[in-house]
């Protein structure tokens, strides 16, 4: 629960989501809109492949690990100068990695720079968990941002590549520099405090948040919708292009649809939840999962590769997303209120190993180039997040 003592927010929720969403989008535009130039990089860098790689690497491996910095940090200072601090980083980062050709400061700026995303991201759902954890926006807030962040990786190296083509690769920095100088411009006097302001909340740690079992649920829950999207994502380009002969535009527009219908069903998010509740919500999200993995081995077995029998089962899919990214973090951190920004920091660091690990684990085992380990993740991970709901609805009840 907040504490009576907590600031609140009286933002309406389009200003409160163009306040958070920036910073949000950042974060991930700065791996992808760099992808285009990649190949590039060793040669402008005086450098080899292998440490171009580590760019990419490190910015990951970063990003994940300085949330669990942050995440208690931001318990014990606020999530306003953790956001503010985070988002200056980042920016100076990128205006500096746009002015070297030097590949050790290079790498050392884009750790930097992820490092200032990571607090970025634990101020922006430690936010969202102080203000709207006990309120109905809460489920529009984070199916938006979810659904937002989907649309980077189709648009995000679109975008990379066009001003790379037009301005060369350095612009792609100074673009993301002068991004999170507007976010911050317009966070710096909006973004009020929300930490709630509770004796010993400083000394929150992680122990209490590994113990609960409904927090693991809620994660795997968030991780399997997530990593339906990575499997996605990762297999799309070679069923698509590879196999059934998608132009470069035609494969965008396909991938792009699934976006789409991502934010279409964010707009009756807020109405599902209300009447399905958090645990529902994921059930019927689970459902959606292995309804489209189903489609998607049927039409595996039976037709070859094309919109109808890859595209279209991943709507599906995506309206499970939807429903249960909507509610997951509110599942997850709701016993945690004191301690959000450490419970936040573990929820997306879990989640990104459980996608990272069992995804690639499903495509490197059944082929990157079929149907199949999309179907197989939906089919295992929501098989397994359904059970741990029932065994958590058992320990409910019997308490």
């Amino acid at each position: 629960m907040s504490s009576p003592n907590q600031p609140t927010w009286t933002l309406s929720m389009p200003a409160a989501l163009l306040l958070l969403s920036p910073f949000d989008v950042l974060a991930s535009l700065a791996m992808d809109i760099y992808l285009p130039v990649v190949p590039i990089m060793p040669g402008a860098l005086g450098t080899s492949p292998a440490v171009v790689q580590l760019t990419l690497s490190l910015y990951m491996i970063c990003l994940g690990l300085g949330q669990l910095a942050f995440g208690p940090i931001s318990d014990r200072i606020g999530r306003r100068p953790v956001l503010i601090g985070g988002a200056l980083a980042f920016m100076a980062a990128s205006f500096l990695l746009a002015a070297t050709s030097l590949a050790p400061v290079f790498l050392a700026l884009r750790i930097a720079q992820a490092v200032g995303a990571s607090a970025m991201l634990v101020a922006v759902f430690a936010t969202v968990r102080d203000v709207y954890a006990q309120r109905p926006e809460g489920a529009v807030i984070y199916a938006t941002l979810g659904s937002l962040l989907s649309f980077v990786p189709a648009l995000g190296p679109i975008a990379g590549a066009l001003i790379a083509n037009s301005f060369g690769w350095r612009t792609i920095f100074v673009a993301l520099g002068i991004l999170a100088a507007a976010a911050t411009l317009n966070a710096w006097p909006r973004w009020r405090e929300t930490r709630p302001l509770i004796d010993g909340a400083a000394r929150a740690g992680f122990a209490p948040i590994l113990r609960s079992f409904a927090f693991w649920t809620y994660t795997l829950a968030f991780a399997t919708a997530m990593g339906s999207f990575f499997v996605f994502f990762s297999t799309a380009p070679r069923v698509l292009i590879d196999k059934a002969g998608f132009s470069q535009l035609g494969f965008s527009l396909a991938f792009a649809s699934a976006a789409l219908v991502m934010i279409v069903a964010t707009r009756f998010a807020r109405s599902f939840v209300a009447r399905w509740g958090i645990e529902g919500s994921v059930r019927r999200g689970m459902a959606m999962l292995l309804l489209g993995a189903g489609l998607l081995a049927m039409g595996q077995s039976l037709a070859e590769p094309s919109f109808v029998s890859f595209v279209m089962p991943m709507w599906i899919i995506a309206i499970g997303i939807v429903l249960t990214a909507s509610v997951t973090a509110n599942g997850a951190l709701a016993p945690f209120g004191e301690a959000a920004g450490t419970a936040v920091a573990l929820y997306f660091c879990a989640q990104s190993v459980i996608v990272a690990t069992a995804g690639t684990l499903f495509i490197f085992l059944l082929g990157g180039d079929t149907a199949w380990p999309l179907a197989g993740y939906c089919s295992l991970m929501g098989g397994i997040t359904l059970t741990a709901l029932g065994i958590l609805k058992k320990r409910a009840n019997a308490a």
